[in-house]
């Protein structure tokens, strides 16, 4: 039998729908790319904001169409399987089986029940995990769960307490991966600052880069989704002196006015957010800062706005996403007075991206005349330009390099040497050095 996949939703959940992949694969079902040539198709839902939650349902009520040519089977999972389970059951009749996060552990047993297999407890097995991210980057998952608690936040509800992985299965992990000519790893949890907190007593995420920095193959890793408050100095050190690992610090902030902060249970204040930009841009002056904000969260004032929008203006991150508040069920958030209007909360998200589009354009300028090492990774449709990407993005987050094709030489899945010449909204235009 065929079977085909949609991974919905972050980094995290794609790693999850790989294991699956390699789960089939181990039973000797055939993995294609086309819903149209699949018996089964597998859909790995997101259920983390408003619009992921839709956009699921969408891709359910889409896939189930092939049901009325080829598929069989109609299998749901993932997080908001977990959070709306019964709901899904009765509003959803096309889906044949719906897995929650926390039925993982049998998934195999239930789909052999599903399919009338013999009935195996196979377990899903990071050994068996197929890369769909192409032949040289790969997430590497250190951590489940989450322990933060934010007030508008879901997922220690779907996916439970944070638990970090063992460090040596980590690593092991990593060598694999390097043994299948991956490239660069990037290093993924709900928060990978807490790393080893909960199973060694203290943070290792330090140590742990490190230690992979030492795997032969490997020439690039960078680590995502850094709380503020856990960056610590041996992290920027560890960043600023070991060459293997990308000057990006990817820092989920969500706000810098104080009283936001506390409604949102963050652990951190605006200015201790300050002071952490300034001490990694004073000891790594070259690091490129990314951040996601929350506007319109319940309470949010016109004086807490102003006080983000002048933040933004100041400290020009590199790299900026935002979102509108969406209230989420079972949340703290969910439940508290003075929700903001939407017509307000959209407003003030467009004043916060208009802003930061002058910024990245101001910023991307500034990297006219630099060369840059650059992973080479395909090629534009008419092979006129070799695509690329620099230490300063992020693979479908952040821009690319477009290098003017000049030699035969295949240099896919090498890294070069580029001389950025332009500039293209967000992205970079280059040339072989």
């Amino acid at each position: 039998m065929n079977v085909g996949f949609v991974s919905l939703g972050c980094s995290k959940n794609l790693v999850v729908t790989e294991e699956v992949i390699g789960l089939f694969k181990k039973h000797n079902f055939n993995i294609v790319n086309n819903e149209k040539d699949a018996d089964i198709i597998i859909i790995n839902t997101c259920g983390f904001i408003e619009s992921a939650k839709q956009e699921a349902i969408d891709t359910i009520l889409e896939m189930a169409q092939y049901k009325d040519e080829r598929c069989k089977y109609l299998v749901v999972m993932g997080c908001m399987v977990e959070r709306y389970k019964e709901e899904m059951i009765k509003a959803l009749p096309e889906v044949d089986l719906f897995i929650k996060v926390k039925e993982y552990n049998n998934l195999w047993k239930i789909i052999s029940q599903l399919l009338k297999l013999d009935t195996s407890n196979d377990c899903m097995k990071w050994a068996d995990r197929v890369i769909t991210t192409g032949d040289n980057m790969a997430y590497l998952k250190i951590a489940e769960g989450c322990s933060n608690h934010c007030t508008y936040c879901a997922i220690p509800k779907i996916q439970g307490p944070y638990i970090s992985r063992k460090f040596e299965d980590i690593i092991s992990e990593a060598k694999n991966l390097a043994k299948k000519g991956i490239k660069e790893l990037i290093i993924v949890a709900q928060d990978t600052t807490k790393y080893g907190i909960d199973i060694y007593g203290k943070q290792r995420l330090a140590e742990l880069l490190n230690e992979i920095s030492k795997i032969k193959g490997i020439e690039w890793i960078r680590f995502l989704y850094a709380y503020p408050e856990s960056i610590t100095d041996e992290l920027i050190q560890v960043v600023k002196e070991n060459d293997k690992i990308c000057k990006y610090f990817d820092i989920p902030i969500q706000h810098i006015s104080d009283k936001v902060l506390k409604r949102m249970n963050r652990k951190t204040t605006g200015e201790s957010i300050k002071r952490l930009i300034k001490r990694i841009r004073t000891q790594i002056p070259e690091a490129i800062l990314r951040t996601t904000l929350i506007v319109g969260f319940p309470g949010e004032t016109e004086d807490d706005f102003e006080q983000l929008y002048k933040f933004v203006e100041d400290a020009k991150f590199d790299k900026l996403g935002a979102f509108t508040y969406s209230k989420e069920d079972g949340t703290p958030a969910e439940k508290m007075e003075n929700q903001v209007h939407p017509s307000t909360k959209k407003s003030r998200y467009n004043k916060i991206m208009k802003l930061q589009k002058s910024i990245s354009e101001e910023k991307l300028k500034t990297k006219i005349g630099n060369v840059y090492k650059t992973l080479i990774e395909e090629k534009s449709f008419d092979g006129k330009y070799l695509i690329g990407r620099t230490y300063m993005d992020v693979p479908d987050e952040d821009g690319v390099v477009f290098i003017k094709n000049s030699i035969d030489k295949d240099l896919i899945g090498h890294f070069v040497d580029v001389e950025i010449t332009g500039i293209q909204e967000y992205d970079l235009l280059g040339k072989l050095v």
